[in-house]
């Protein structure tokens, strides 16, 4: 890492927590010469992460035919607001995942995979819902991308600003950014006497 190397961390409880806070990925490849970076949704289970999509996905064949491929996730955590412009800045956990994808074609790994995708949107969601269909699993395509190569790097506190600019006649600070749940809305079909799940950051679980 050589942009602010001091903000690399390699540990993979460091790694780990940044990949279970997170909701979507992006994935970079080239295909044909083209390069590509698609969101989409992932989950963590133990040394790997998996991402899953449509069979007929470009990204996902392109993947499982083994070229080199770039996970990254990012929380923003808040806004540096700093004396000077140029030392804004915005405090933040990321991580990287350099590596080739291999399709999942265990019945038990795939399952768990689904299941932990699952649990990114709401843990304990999998017991409540109907389980997924042999038609709609053979529709599902999944990857493993391995956790071999992956590291992080997280901004945390104040501005920093240049000595100079201290006395400047400005608020500066952080503004704290956080992902919250807004007012349930029920599907208009739903049927009465059915409770919305409880959500938080806080209460989801590691897949």
């Amino acid at each position: 890492m050589r942009r602010e190397p001091k903000r690399g961390l390699y540990d993979r409880a460091t790694i780990d927590a940044i990949l279970d806070e997170g909701f979507v990925c992006h994935l970079g490849f080239v295909r044909d010469g083209q390069p590509y970076v698609i969101p989409t949704l992932y989950g963590r289970l133990g040394d790997a992460v998996y991402v899953h999509g449509s069979s007929a996905s470009r990204m996902l064949r392109t993947l499982g035919d083994g070229v080199d491929a770039c996970l990254t996730v990012t929380l923003v955590d808040g806004l540096v607001l700093a004396r000077s412009i140029f030392n804004h800045s915005v405090n933040y956990r990321s991580v990287v995942v350099l590596g080739r994808a291999v399709a999942v074609s265990g019945e038990d790994e795939r399952r768990a995979a689904l299941e932990a995708f699952s649990a990114r949107l709401l843990p304990g969601r999998w017991a409540d819902v109907r389980p997924p269909t042999a038609t709609e699993l053979k529709a599902t395509s999944i990857l493993r991308l391995p956790l071999d190569e992956a590291s992080a790097k997280v901004r945390t506190g104040p501005p920093e600003d240049e000595e100079d600019d201290y006395g400047w006649p400005v608020w500066a600070g952080v503004i704290p950014l956080t992902l919250t749940a807004g007012e349930p809305v029920p599907d208009p079909r739903l049927e009465p006497g059915f409770e919305p799940p409880v959500w938080s950051v806080a209460g989801r679980s590691p897949a």
